[in-house]
């Protein structure tokens, strides 16, 4: 016996969208609301669970395959604390200004492409992450009819409220409190293990600046030495930073080659944007769809293809990558004389019999910087009982911290190993 159903006359269960999720960094997440539920179910929010928070970082560090999703709902768990800490010190905060938080912090990161920043300096050029995230939080708001316009206001620092928009992007935002936390779990480096509820539990608001409470002066102390540490430690660590830049040599050959009319295996999205040259002036509501298919999938299959490509630069690259078979770096305090690289481009470039500027894709230069905190770019201020406020560098009876605000600078050279 078959028994059917007329839909007009079902009372069907509404969904639930007040989900619980459980994170390993914080326990149990909630969605506040409907509309972050359905944020979250959209396709561009979905895209984050296909592109690493970490890069090639897990070349190095093998549990550090968490994605940009997991961090973004860790943000948001987080500005939930912050909402309730600040209110129950009588700060006031309506509660479509709470939405619009959440909404912020939620879609900060959602701009960025496969592995994080290498795309940045490979298939697209003179935008960065941050934009193309503004560009998708108003293609959404258009969707959702206005609900995320308060939301683009904290975002772009335009709403009169400064504190808000420093909770989603300061020297002390939830932002650094989630990724610093959740990196160290991931990878095992215990010195980013920060007390971010701490620190949370100490702001306060005055005149309008988010300032953090006399007590919480050693907090401050230990979140800006474990920022120091895990960019020496882990972001910059020399074998990711291998990776990263050949990363960005195997996009850069390919668009190369296609550019010269050869016809690589890519994904049709990626196919897009090697065969075009896309900067902030042409990248249209067209290429942002496009570029919403775009994510670290796309990469490593490209790679794997490309690994047997005809052409020995391409190939080179994507298998080291692909087998970890990197090159060599040596990192110095002072740049490298001029004849050292030159000297390894001679060798390289006689033994495979290539040119010198293919060579050049496998014997590179660069430098890297360290600043755990900036002086002169939106303080972290200290609340004294006094009601006094001071800088975090002038507050602390550390000496090393007044160190921690002069950028270090490092210089590096990448080479290929003996046997190549």
């Amino acid at each position: 016996m078959y028994i059917c159903f007329c839909k007009s006359k079902v009372n069907l269960k509404k969904r639930n969208k007040l989900k619980i999720l459980n994170d390993p960094i914080y326990g149990f997440i909630t969605i506040p609301s409907e509309l972050i539920f359905d944020l979250i179910e959209h396709k561009y929010f979905q895209r984050l669970r296909r592109i690493s928070q970490m890069g090639l970082s897990y070349l190095v560090y093998p549990g550090a395959h968490h994605t940009r999703f997991h961090h973004a709902l860790g943000c948001m768990h987080l500005m939930q604390k912050a909402v309730r800490a600040l209110r129950f010190k009588d700060v006031n905060i309506s509660e479509k200004e709470e939405e619009a938080l959440y909404i912020s912090i939620l879609l900060h990161d959602i701009g960025h492409g496969p592995f994080s920043h290498a795309m940045e300096h490979s298939i697209v050029n003179e935008i960065n992450h941050e934009s193309i995230s503004l560009m998708f939080m108003e293609k959404i708001n258009e969707e959702f009819n206005g609900s995320l316009t308060l939301a683009i206001q904290i975002f772009k620092g335009e709403y009169h409220r400064n504190f808000l928009h420093q909770l989603i992007s300061s020297q002390l935002d939830m932002d650094r409190l989630d990724y610093l936390k959740r990196d160290s779990f991931y990878t095992g480096v215990a010195e980013g293990n920060i007390n971010s509820e701490r620190l949370i539990t100490m702001l306060t608001v005055v005149n309008d600046e988010l300032v953090i409470e006399e007590k919480g002066i050693y907090s401050v102390e230990k979140f800006l030495l474990a920022r120091r540490l895990m960019y020496w430690q882990v972001y910059l660590h020399k074998t990711s930073l291998v990776a990263e830049n050949l990363l960005i040599r195997v996009l850069q050959r390919a668009k190369e080659l296609v550019v010269r009319g050869e016809k690589l295996p890519a994904s049709e999205a990626l196919a897009f944007f090697l065969e075009n040259k896309i900067t902030a002036s042409n990248f249209t509501l067209d290429v942002l769809e496009t570029f919403s298919r775009l994510d670290d999938y796309d990469i490593v299959s490209a790679m794997k293809e490309w690994a047997n490509s005809k052409d020995f630069v391409l190939s080179k690259l994507s298998s080291m990558i692909i087998d970890r078979d990197l090159l060599k770096i040596k990192i110095k305090k002072k740049p490298f004389k001029k004849d050292k690289k030159e000297s390894h481009i001679e060798k390289f470039k006689e033994k495979h019999k290539i040119s010198s500027e293919e060579a050049r894709y496998f014997i590179f230069e660069g430098k890297i910087s360290n600043q755990a905190y900036h002086l002169n770019k939106q303080n972290i201020n200290i609340l004294y009982k006094s009601n006094k406020i001071v800088d975090i560098v002038k507050a602390t009876d550390e000496y090393n911290l007044e160190a921690l605000s002069k950028p270090v600078t490092k210089y590096f050279m990448c080479y290929p190993k003996h046997k190549d």
